[in-house]
C-alpha cells in the first residue's frame, strides 16, 4: 500500500517546501551590526529556526530572504540591535500546508 502525503506526517523541511516566499529587495528586518558587535553570546546564530544569521569573521551576516516571520531573532537579541517590522502587503512567507 503506496503512501500518499495526506495519509503521513510531514517532516519540518517537507512541511516548509510547500511554503512560497515573495522576496522583497527592501528587507523588514534591519540589524544594527555596529551593536552586534559588543554581543558576545551571538543568540541570534544559534537561534533562528531559518538560519538566516551567521558569523564570518567575528561579524553577523544576515540574510532577510526565507525568514519565517516568526520574530525570535528580535526576541533573543540581549542589545536590542535587531529591528523586526512585519514585511510589506504581499511580501514574505506564504504558509501553504495544512
Amino acid at each position: 500500500m503506496s503512501s500518499s502525503i495526506d495519509e503521513r506526517k510531514l517532516s519540518i523541511d517537507e512541511r516548509l517546501s510547500l511554503d512560497n516566499f515573495e522576496i522583497d529587495k527592501e528587507s523588514h528586518i534591519i540589524v544594527d551590526t555596529n551593536i552586534c558587535k559588543r554581543c558576545v553570546s551571538k543568540v541570534c546564530v544559534y537561534a533562528c529556526p531559518a538560519h538566516l544569521y551567521r558569523l564570518e569573521n567575528g561579524e553577523i551576516i544576515f540574510n532577510h530572504e526565507g525568514c519565517l516571520e516568526c520574530g525570535t531573532c528580535r526576541i533573543v537579541c540581549p542589545l536590542g540591535a535587531i529591528k523586526w517590522n512585519n514585511p510589506r502587503g504581499g511580501f514574505g512567507i506564504h504558509y501553504r500546508y495544512g
